[in-house]
């Protein structure tokens, strides 16, 4: 288990192969890989760029817009195999995506047309033996902003990721779980096997109607069990990397280079209390 360099830490600011230069200054053991910006330089350029770096890989982001229309998703479908040869050619086997907890559809209708097109991402990805971690977005607000509530429950995103084929788990976020109820029980019922990557952040202490999703702590700021968290994950013998997502803390406001080094000091300070760093 190890620190992985995330764009929130930089707002946003730094692009590849910049960002992955960043990581390395500011000691990052890994780093995430943006797909889309990465993807074009080609997988020698990056492959290069992360050996010279010392740096490891910790997931890649799908690049496949599954949320529009399906004339959008099957045109970024099309292009996945060349997305998955990426991942496989820079050593990471692992993509992630986020899914909202509300829709303007039905759940039922929702839940059957995302079912359908994890499937297919699914298989394009198990024919490389990638692997896809969907992410439980928990937040009231988030919950609201749909006229139907979806999938916002670790456990319930679990069953669903299952339906979606045998490579298929989950992108477990602290603030998510911490905000969706979930507990230490449940990331062991989950097992290692079924958290594809991890991601880390705290929360202030407010009632449910308060919190905002883009208004999160620096680990160890708040009132998450990060130490129960992470000692579950050590538990189960979670391998991967932990990405700090932070939003807001006004990182905005601090150079990129500032925002990195507090994310990695803050992650290694509660990861070093739970005993696994």
């Amino acid at each position: 288990m190890y620190p992985s360099l995330q764009s929130t830490l930089v707002a946003g600011r730094v692009a590849w192969p910049e960002f992955a230069k960043l990581a390395a200054k500011t000691g990052f053991p890994g780093v995430d890989v943006n797909t889309n910006q990465a993807l074009p330089q080609g997988i020698e350029a990056a492959r290069t760029l992360l050996g010279e770096l010392e740096l490891k890989p910790a997931v890649c982001g799908l690049p496949v817009e599954f949320r529009k229309d399906e004339a959008a998703f099957r045109a970024d479908l099309a292009k996945l195999p060349a997305a998955v040869d990426f991942a496989v050619g820079i050593g990471c086997p692992r993509m992630i995506t986020w899914v909202l907890p509300s829709s303007p559809l039905p759940k039922p209708e929702q839940r059957k047309i995302y079912k359908t097109r994890f499937q297919a991402i699914a298989d394009t990805l198990a024919r490389a033996h990638v692997r896809l971690g969907l992410e439980f977005v928990s937040p009231l607000h988030l919950r609201k902003r749909f006229p139907y509530e979806f999938i916002w429950r670790m456990d319930e995103m679990l069953e669903l990721a299952k339906e979606c084929g045998p490579n298929v788990g989950l992108l477990l976020d602290s603030w998510h779980w911490h905000h969706a109820g979930a507990t230490v029980a449940d990331i062991l019922a989950a097992g290692s096997d079924n958290i594809i990557n991890v991601q880390v952040n705290d929360s202030p202490d407010l009632p449910p109607e308060k919190i905002v999703d883009n208004e999160r702590l620096m680990p160890g700021e708040g009132v998450i069990d990060l130490a129960g968290f992470f000692g579950a994950l050590k538990k189960i013998g979670y391998p991967h990397g932990v990405s700090p997502e932070v939003f807001g803390r006004g990182l905005k406001d601090m150079t990129p280079e500032e925002g990195a080094r507090l994310g990695l000091r803050t992650t290694l300070a509660v990861m070093r209390k739970a005993g696994v760093a």
